[in-house]
Formats: C-alpha cells, structure tokens, sequence
C-alpha cells in the first residue's frame, strides 16, 4: 500500500497533466497565497524553500499566479545525479520513487546549515527548479530562476505592471523541502500605478477568486501585524468564499514590527478572529537582511530565537515560525488531500469512463495485415452505401427534424417545385391574336377554307407543348443536386478518421450520379418530343369543336346584349324623359325583336363564314384575305387586274390590318381555346411523367447499384494502404487520449492503494 506522502507528489503529477492538457476540471486540492502587497508573501514562500529565488522591488511585484510544486528528493536519489537537460520530474507512479520520507529528514537543512556539514558543491547539485514551458531544463542557479520568472511575466502580462491570468509552473527539487503544492497570487492593491488600468484592484481581485473559491483550495491569508487585524484584506476576501473558515490558514508577518507595548497574542490564540486551523506567527527577513545577504537557515535561526526569547510569545513559541508553519501546511495539505480523496477518485473514475469513450470514437491503432484493412474498408463501404440508400428512403437513424432532406427533399421537388413551375405556365403567353391569324392563313396557302384549317392547331400548340421542357429539365437538375447534397452527408464517425477513403467514396458517387444525370436528361427531353410528334385530337379528354364554339357563340351573345342594354340607356337620356309611355312599350318591342333578329343573323353568318361563303361588295370586287399588304391601283382606262401590284416595304409588319373579321374572330377565339385544352391534357401527363422518369432513371438506379459501384472502383489491393491513410489531427488527438487515460488510470490506481 502507498505512503500518505505521496498524495501529495500525486497530485502535483495530476496538476502538469491538466496545465499540460489546458484543462482544469479535476479540481485539485492546492494552497493559495493570498495577502495584500509588501504583506511579506514572498519572504514566507522562499523561506519554505529555504532560497532567494522570487522577484522583488517596489509596487506589484507577483504580475502572474506563481504554482510553485515542492518536491522533497532524498539525498541520495538517482535524479540528483542526472545530466542537465534531461527530464527531472519525479514520477509518483514509478516504482523506484521513495514512499517513507520523514519530516525530520525534511527540516534538516537547519541543522545542516547551522553545522556547515553540507558540502556546497552536494548541495548546489541537489537543488534545481525546472519550469513546465521549458521542459527538460534544470535551473540549478537560483538567481537564473528569478530572471526566468520576471522574464515570462514580463512576455506575457508586459514590463508596465499589468497582470495575467496565466501562471507560471515552477516545480523545485531538494531534500531540504516538504511535499507542498503553493500558489503564489499578485498582492491585492488600491490605487493603479503606471499604466496600469484603472480597474487593476477588479481584476486582482477576479483573480485571486477564480482559485480561492473552489472547495478544494486551502487559503493561506498573509496579514502583517503592523496593520489592524480589521482592515486585512487577505482575510476579508477568504471570508466571502470561506465565511466560516474552514479551509483558511492565517499567517501574522512582521511580529517584530509592532509598536512597542503591542502584541498579537490575542489573534495567534485564536481568541479575536476564531479560523479551524487557526493563527500562525512568523518574523521575516528584514530588507537589511536581504541586502546584506542574511542566509535562510540564518534568518529561520534567528526567528526561532526571537520566539523563544519573547516574553508574550515563549508560551506559544513551538506553534509560531517558519519551520512550524512548514509542517502545519504539509499535514493540512495532506489531510485536505485525504478528506478529498473519495471525491477526486470519483471524479477520476468519470474522467477514466470519459476519456475511453472518447478513444473508442478515434478508433483503435492502425491495422497491420492486408486482410484486416480490407475488411474494414468493406465495412466502411457498407455502411456508406446503406447510409445512401437509408437517406433516400427516410429511414435513416439521423433524420433531420428541423428541414426537410432526403427522400423527403425529392418528394418536395415533385410535388411542390415542379408541380406548381407547371401550373404557372400561360399556354397561349407568347401567342397574340395576330399570331393565330397568320397561323391560319399561311396554313391554307393560295386557297380559300371552307374550315378551320387542322394544321393550323398543329402548327401553333407544338411550340407551346414545348414549354413544358425547362421545368422538367429543372426538376432533373433539382433531384440531381440533392442526391449530391445526400452524398456529402453520408458516412459515419468512423470514416471521419480516414478522409481519403471518404473522399474517395463521395467521389464515386459523385460519379454515378453524373454518370446518370445525362441518359435521365436525355429521356425527359424525349418525352417532350414525344408529345410534339403526335397530337391526338381524339383524346376523351380534349375539348370538341362544337362545345367551344357553341361556348363562343353564348360569350358573344352576352356581350351584344350588354352592349345593347348600354346603348339603350345612353340614348335615352339623350331624348329625355318627356317620351311616352306607348312609345316606350313600342321602343321595348322593337329593341326586342332587333335583338331577336341579330342572334339569327349572328348565327346564319357563322354558318356562312364556316364554310366561306364571304359576300361581295356592290361593286363586285372580292374582299382582300391576303395577308400581305396590297396596294391596288385602279386604272379607269385599264385593267384592274393589270395594274395591281406588291409594295415592298423595308420593315416587314403584319398588323396593318388590325381590324378582324367576324369569321376571323371565330376562328382565332376556337383555336385558343383548344390549344389551352389541349395544353393542360399534356401538362398532366408531363407531370405524372417526369417524376417517374427521374426515379427511375437516376434515383433507383443509383440506389441499387451505389454499393457495387463502390467495391468495383475501390476494393483493390493496390489502393488499401492508400485509402486507409489516417488523419493527422486525429491520430494525434488519439495519442493525446491515450496519454491522459494512462495518467487517470496511475493516479485512480494509487489512491485506491492509499485508501
């Protein structure tokens, strides 16, 4: 079973882990420094290392949290002996790491230094400090470790007083040191100095609060004596985070500085500001210590002399100075660790579940044998193939329920797009009256009819039927492009982790469907043609002549009556009001039969028209049909026939006729109406057509062959290696995991031998 000793190296091993990974969700037990500027936090730090190796001046000094991990080697340990620039971190989880390391053996360096019985050289190289952004590196010079911190302070939070949130990791290697894990935080202050910003004492402030208030940080509040216990700030912001001083150590500076007749006897008791772990009295090195180069192991003598000697503080003297505060934190630590230990092996038990999920989605290592890639390239491209086809379908496992796609897509395509692109269309938009006449003119040639010319109908609703081919040819285009976007979608997690062979996969269907994007062109064009090489008149569905006359005939004959009853009512208030009652009745009778008498004539002349029996002028000259312009000059002396001739005009019109005939308006109006009949039968079977062409064509075909379009382009022994070359991004992050499993598993495995 693990000594309760290496809880603490353990922890340090799980906090390089986490500022390494840029995480921090293991919540790790740790000691926070926190106390105003020139409380003496640095003085205390560096006499728990036992050397001057911090920063020091005027004004904020600390710029960065400092974690600061003391690591306690014994003296005869195989990583003092080893070459400069190799990786001196201890490993709590090798099986060579001390596991009973004593504290007396710890605090030996007073007797060691008070003796001279270490020998210097010894003693320089059992001592170094490394830092986690230059690993590898020892810094055996503890003055190159001081430029080292104000150096990366400086890179990062600027040489103007300006703080970072980032720390700084400095791990410190001796025999002469206990296992502790500090955090040295910048000193709270008032007023901004240089260029600082004005809201320096919020954001020191944020700071030190993003470590104090989680449970698991102990806070050591450093309070020199020399100020009013009231107007401690180190306190007054462990209380808001820790109101009932549970995890808060409190630490008096500067005893020997207190006014003459004064003492702290009271706070060091416990009495005026009650904390669990109570008060603890230390006097620092002086600033004429400092200069004059006082030794640590001098100044912790004189402090515990000075203890003794006091006539308040000898009764408490084996509970005040440096070494006691050494071995108070390295228990509290400890036994915070402990209290812990269920929670953080909880903690690490989820993190352990967490991290093999997220190894598992990486997949396992790359495979080694021809017959394990090839099978998992099949596999691969099963479930690539099956997710195309269940995509189309819609019964894929990731349907989508904030739009539609898919099979639902292409649905939507047919019935919405193409069906309404198809109602929107006006069969006789491009057509004018003019058009139709010309039309039935030019299909009768020199002749005249006797009916409306059948070729006349043929000649105009091809070209209208031919309208029909931009939306199919759409709508082909629209379930091609989404059958593209169902492509990009398919795969599964993973094919993520090889892109090539994805790529690859989306190609060849890519291919297919270009492939078939042609032929399904190509047939809906056809279908077109189709229904322009015959017009089937005798369709059940298509509207007969005498229908659509006899409708023409009942449109006209409301109109002439609207128009009369209009002509009525104008001239009679143009007679005025002072006609007869028997005139008007007689009026009425005569206004009636006129009406009666048009509607016959209106019908005799349709008959006559229909079969072009057109009358004479009284001067016997035929009326002019032609469609071109005549001009005909008549010669009293000559020939009428000799002397007609053709105009030639530079600018050909055909509207110099915009009066028509009533024949002609019967005509014009007959074959609109059947060409919009016969428009709308088409339309219908093209819009039962094109989707069945399209689906058959293109969808189906693709969905049946995609699976064996991809085993026959990509299952080759040539291109295996090719087509399973892993992403880079990937594979790294895989390593990564595998790493911090590794770790969680150590640490897990030692605290459950500790426990």
């Amino acid at each position: 079973m693990a000594s309760l000793e290496d809880l603490i190296p353990t922890v340090n091993k799980l906090q390089d882990v986490m500022y390494a990974s840029g995480i921090d969700t293991l919540d790790l037990p740790i000691l926070a420094v926190v106390g105003s500027q020139s409380s003496g936090k640095s003085s205390i730090i560096e006499t728990l290392v036992g050397r001057d190796f911090l920063p020091r001046g005027t004004g904020i000094v600390t710029r960065r949290p400092l974690v600061l991990q003391l690591n306690n080697l014994p003296k005869d340990s195989s990583q003092a002996n080893e070459n400069i620039g190799s990786d001196a971190n201890p490993d709590p989880f090798s099986s060579g790491s001390t596991k009973n390391n004593q504290l007396e053996d710890s605090l030996s360096f007073v007797e060691d230094g008070i003796n001279g019985q270490t020998n210097n050289n010894q003693k320089h190289r059992s001592e170094w400090g490394e830092f986690l952004h230059i690993p590898g590196r020892r810094f055996y010079d503890f003055n190159e470790i001081r430029r080292e911190i104000e150096n990366e302070t400086a890179r990062l939070a600027g040489k103007n007083k300006g703080i970072s949130k980032l720390p700084i990791n400095l791990k410190i290697f001796s025999p002469h040191v206990l296992n502790l894990t500090l955090v040295d935080l910048p000193g709270i202050t008032k007023v901004p100095i240089g260029e600082q910003p004005p809201d320096i004492e919020k954001q020191i402030k944020n700071l030190i609060l993003d470590y104090v208030a989680t449970p698991n940080c102990l806070i050591l509040a450093v309070s020199p004596a020399n100020v009013d216990l009231v107007n401690s700030e180190s306190l007054k912001l462990a209380r808001e985070v820790d109101p009932l001083g549970k995890r808060t150590i409190g630490v008096i500076t500067k005893l020997d500085l207190m006014d003459s007749g004064t003492n702290a006897l009271d706070i060091l008791s416990g009495k005026l500001y009650p904390l669990k772990f109570g008060f603890v009295g230390i006097v620092n090195r002086s600033q004429q210590d400092i200069q004059l180069n006082k030794s640590v192991q001098e100044a912790l003598n004189n402090e515990e002399e000075y203890f003794k000697r006091h006539p308040i503080y000898r009764t408490i003297s084996n509970k005040c100075g440096t070494r006691y505060l050494a071995k108070l934190l390295n228990k509290i630590l400890m036994n915070h660790i402990k209290d812990k230990l269920p929670d953080i092996k909880t903690k690490l038990n989820t993190l352990v579940t967490q991290t093999e999920q997220e190894l598992y989605s990486y997949g396992g290592s790359a495979l080694s044998t021809k017959e394990n890639r090839a099978n998992l390239i099949l596999q691969l491209m099963n479930k690539f193939a099956t997710s195309f086809i269940s995509s189309i379908e819609g019964n894929s496992s990731d349907i989508n329920t904030k739009e539609l796609c898919g099979g639902a897509r292409i649905y939507y395509i047919y019935n919405n797009v193409f069906g309404k692109s198809l109602k929107s269309i006006d069969p006789t938009t491009n057509l004018t009256t003019m058009d139709i006449r010309t039309a039935i003119r030019n299909s009768t040639g020199p002749r005249p009819t006797l009916f409306v010319p059948e070729f006349a109908f043929d000649l105009l609703v091809r070209p209208q039927v031919s309208l029909l081919l931009e939306p199919s040819q759409r709508c082909v285009e629209l379930v091609y492009e989404e059958l593209m976007k169902i492509c990009h979608g398919c795969g599964s997690p993973e094919l993520v982790r090889y892109p090539r062979l994805k790529s690859m996969l989306i190609e060849v269907v890519v291919d297919l469907l270009k492939e078939r994007l042609a032929p399904t062109r190509q047939y809906v064009e056809s279908l077109i043609d189709i229904h322009k090489a015959y017009i089937n008149t005798n369709h059940p569905s298509f509207l007969k002549a005498t229908e659509a006359y006899s409708d023409i005939m009942k449109s006209n004959q409301e109109r002439k009556d609207k128009e009369n009853k209009n002509t009525e009512v104008i001239t009679e208030k143009e007679n005025g009001s002072d006609r007869s009652s028997s005139s008007e009745e007689t009026g009425y009778i005569d206004g009636k039969n006129n009406i009666s008498k048009e509607a016959d004539e209106s019908k005799a002349l349709f008959f006559d028209n229909f079969f072009a029996t057109e009358k004479q002028d009284s001067s016997g000259n035929l009326a002019n049909t032609s469609h071109d312009t005549l001009v005909i000059n008549e010669d009293l002396n000559g020939s009428l026939l000799g002397n007609l001739h053709i105009t030639e005009n530079s600018q050909t019109t055909y509207d110099l006729e915009p009066h028509l005939s009533e024949r002609e308006q019967l005509e014009c109006e007959l074959i609109r109406r059947l060409i919009i009949s016969y428009f709308g039968i088409i339309r219908e079977m093209i819009e039962d057509q094109i989707p069945k062409a399209i689906m058959f064509f293109l969808v189906n075909y693709c969905k049946e062959s995609v699976q064996n379009r991809l085993v026959t382009k990509l299952y080759k022994e040539s291109m295996l290696e090719e087509l399973l070359v892993e992403d880079q991004t990937i594979a790294q992050d895989r390593a990564n995991c595998e790493r911090l499993l590794e770790t969680y598993k150590n640490a897990s495995s030692l605290i459950n031998n500790i426990l």
